[in-house]
């Protein structure tokens, strides 16, 4: 069984959830007028992918190196480049959605919201990669790979760890500047901040509980989803929907709508992501296939197969996952018991009932017709993703 066979297959459910959410925003519109409401939705989160990108080359633009050093310099345009150089903008686009979805207008404060969570994402990938010792970012060097190749030699892995450290803090700083910048109304903005200053201690728990099983003898399947849960899901969906629901005025009924839509869509996200990081083709997804298993990333994969493999299967698992001389043949080895231990179909279960159970709530959820759609054309794309 393949994995596209998997994801065709549990994925219809999930496909029907979609298609009665987008006609239950148009009650009884026609299937052309369906089709109108999906383009709206496209071109407006074309539009917002755009203003964000527009709204962080002029921060950037403001934000120049304070010092005229040319190697300082050449340090800010490689971080540019990285903070503008691609990215699905996820974050802003639920920030916007929240947004709507409580009755915010299209401006520039939900513009820099969404802005200021980017520059936050960004600066955590720069430290997520040091911590994962990536090589590839999006299919391009990683920020510390990038800043070790501009001084060759003994000490230049060790400066572009330590540089890179520096500049991710920096775009971390830089995303409460913009955020508390946006101009959006003082009371409104403390609840958003109060929230944002949750969405960073949440993702560094999580971030923790990863590193931590790498040192961990067995991490279970529970532990696992603790990490998917705080490192992703709150992270990546929960909190940002929540965000741009506070800047709005939302009323706590809603923030906790979004947040039952935002925890089992995050945990899906992140799941595909792991399915993706074993089995994905790296000419789509950026980043080379044999990464999370060097890395020794205690995904549910990983924990589900250890749980019901074999004593043989177990001892291959425990000599190659994590170890960096892991060639493609022993990779091979590894997938092949992930799908034999059931592991990786249980995983799209997980997938299938977590889009289920935010489609259900997203169906009734009290929110504009234009936010139910958006919301829910967002939510296809992070399930049903294949990079």
């Amino acid at each position: 069984m393949t994995v596209e066979s998997d994801q065709a297959s549990i994925g219809q459910a999930a496909d029907t959830a979609l298609a009665e959410v987008v006609g239950g925003a148009e009650e009884t519109a026609s299937g052309t007028a369906g089709e109108a409401v999906s383009k709206a939705v496209s071109e407006t989160a074309r539009r917002m992918r755009t203003l964000v990108d527009e709204r962080l080359a002029r921060f950037l633009d403001e934000h120049a190196a304070p010092v005229a050093d040319p190697e300082v310099t050449t340090a800010y345009r490689l971080l540019r480049g990285f903070i503008l150089g691609g990215g699905k903008r996820v974050r802003p686009l639920l920030c916007y959605w929240g947004w709507r979805g409580a009755g915010g207008a299209d401006c520039d404060q939900i513009v820099s919201a969404g802005a200021a969570l980017e520059l936050c994402h960004a600066g955590l990938l720069i430290h997520d990669d040091i911590m994962d010792s990536s090589d590839l970012r999006r299919g391009h060097p990683t920020m510390h790979r990038s800043l070790a190749g501009l001084h060759p030699g003994l000490a230049a892995r060790s400066f572009g760890q330590a540089a890179a450290i520096l500049l991710g803090t920096l775009t971390l700083a830089w995303s409460d500047e913009l955020l508390s910048g946006s101009g959006v109304e003082p009371s409104r903005l403390k609840r958003a901040r109060a929230l944002f200053d949750r969405l960073r201690t949440e993702v560094i728990a999580g971030q923790y509980l990863d590193i931590l099983a790498q040192v961990r003898d067995l991490p279970t399947v529970e532990q696992a989803l603790t990490v998917v849960r705080y490192k992703t899901a709150k992270y990546t969906v929960e909190r940002p929907l929540q965000i741009g629901g506070a800047l709005a005025g939302a009323d706590p009924s809603l923030l906790d709508v979004y947040s039952r839509f935002g925890v089992p869509l995050g945990e899906a996200f992140q799941l595909r992501d792991d399915v993706l990081g074993m089995f994905g083709d790296p000419a789509q997804t950026g980043k080379p296939v044999l990464d999370d298993l060097r890395e020794g990333k205690h995904t549910i994969l990983i924990a589900h197969a250890l749980q019901h493999a074999s004593p043989a299967e177990a001892a291959h698992l425990r000599r190659w996952h994590g170890n960096p001389e892991l060639t493609e043949e022993q990779a091979a080895g590894v997938r092949q018991i992930v799908i034999g231990t059931g592991a990786l179909a249980h995983v799209e279960l997980m997938i299938d009932g977590r889009a289920r159970e935010a489609y259900d709530v997203l169906h009734s959820a009290s929110i504009g017709p234009e936010a139910r759609a958006g919301l829910a054309m967002l939510a296809d794309g992070l399930i049903h993703r294949t990079r």
